[in-house]
């Protein structure tokens, strides 16, 4: 299995080199507007934006900065398939112009947006930040009446093009499969509130990279990517930044399409990818070992399994989970200017080895364990490498 990861510094407001209903998923997180970091970017794109903060119109310049973002939404919506998703990560902004302290609300308008060039709208997520700051307070402190509520949290809107994907062939049916998540998994990051995403922890040579990227972190693209997408589906990211959503692409067995209008974060995207077949690796293996941790409390409080995974011979909970099967990076490789591939392992990385009449979590007919049934939890010893 490979993959391949192409990168456009061009801006994405024309993404003609991307043929039009051809990717599968959009995962992304534009610069915010009326966040003051990126009045820059925004006044290049739009001069008259500068004299509308300038005359103190801040609604206005809100405005015209969302009218910037519209052009790429209206791309994305060309570029993807009927039936496949797109997932924005975007926050709020507060600011004060001219005296006037406000709310922007930067969810709300691109999601009109989104409905008004035909997206279907689904329900989103809040991911939860949390804030160290140790001063937080805004506005009048202890006093009623001149306080404001501290924003600390990001919206991920969650659009659809078209009606329902369908996966109606044999080899996409098995592939979907395949590209299963474990249950526990699926009711977490299903959930509506994220509260166990950390912010990013990406250490950069050039430090003014990281922050004039605004990078998000690499478990938020990664969740998304596994939520709307099947293996080797092919996902963009019109906002590419330090290259975070590839990464996530990569660990995924996805391939990905990214453009960045910052050709100079082109050094730091290389540095990244070094070391994401260890990272990708990693990941893989905390999901393996999370499954085995929550095996372990399953059977310790009682409760029992029915079914066994086809590639691993562990225990999960639904039929669905039976034919889930992770592919390890074995290389990445950049191959020419600006694209990279990945190749994977296809063989499981680990499987069970424990005895299963010595250990039965499968239910009998009547829904209740075996009697007399051994039970021990599952250690890391029961685990050997696959040849």
């Amino acid at each position: 299995m490979q993959t391949t990861h192409k990168i456009y510094y061009q801006n994405s407001n024309d993404m003609q080199s991307v043929a039009s209903g051809s990717v599968d998923l959009v995962v992304t997180s534009p610069p915010y507007p009326m966040i003051a970091m990126w009045d820059e970017m925004f006044i290049k794109q739009d001069p008259q934006i500068k004299k509308t903060l300038e005359n103190g119109k801040g609604y206005d310049a809100f405005k015209l900065m969302h009218k910037t973002l519209d052009k790429v939404w209206n791309e994305c919506y060309r570029i993807l398939k009927n039936g496949g998703f797109a997932c924005i990560n975007i926050g709020d902004a507060t600011r004060t112009v001219n005296g006037n302290f406000m709310l922007y609300p930067n969810h709300a308008r691109i999601l009109q947006h989104l409905l008004e060039i035909g997206f279907t709208s689904l329900p989103a997520v809040l991911w939860r930040k949390q804030t160290n700051a140790p001063n937080k307070f805004m506005g009048s402190g202890m006093l009623p009446a001149g306080a404001y509520v501290t924003l600390e949290h990001e919206h991920i809107l969650i659009v659809r093009k078209g009606e329902k994907r369908k996966f109606t062939k044999a080899p996409e049916k098995h592939n979907r499969h395949a590209s299963a998540l474990f249950w526990e998994e699926r009711n977490t990051w299903f959930s509506d509130v994220w509260m166990d995403l950390k912010g990013t922890t990406q250490k950069l040579r050039d430090d003014t990279v990281r922050i004039r990227s605004a990078a998000y972190p690499f478990e938020l693209p990664f969740r998304l990517i596994n939520m709307y997408s099947a293996k080797n589906d092919i996902v963009a990211d019109p906002f590419f930044g330090i290259g975070t959503t590839m990464l996530a692409g990569m660990t995924a067995g996805r391939n990905t399409i990214g453009f960045e209008i910052e050709q100079d974060f082109s050094d730091a995207i290389h540095v990244r990818t070094l070391d994401i077949v260890d990272i990708a690796n990693q990941r893989i293996a905390d999901r393996i070992a999370g499954h085995i941790e929550f095996v372990n409390s399953r059977i310790e409080s009682g409760r029992t399994f029915k079914y066994i995974n086809e590639n691993y011979n562990f225990p999960v909970i639904t039929n669905q989970e039976k034919k889930l099967l992770f592919n390890n990076l074995k290389t990445v490789n950049k191959i020419e200017k600006n694209t990279y591939e990945a190749v994977y392992v296809q063989a499981p990385q680990q499987e069970f080895s424990f005895d299963h009449e010595a250990f039965t979590p499968l239910q009998d007919s009547s829904g209740r364990p075996p009697a007399k049934t051994k039970k021990r939890s599952l250690k890391k010893a029961d685990l050997r490498l696959s040849s």
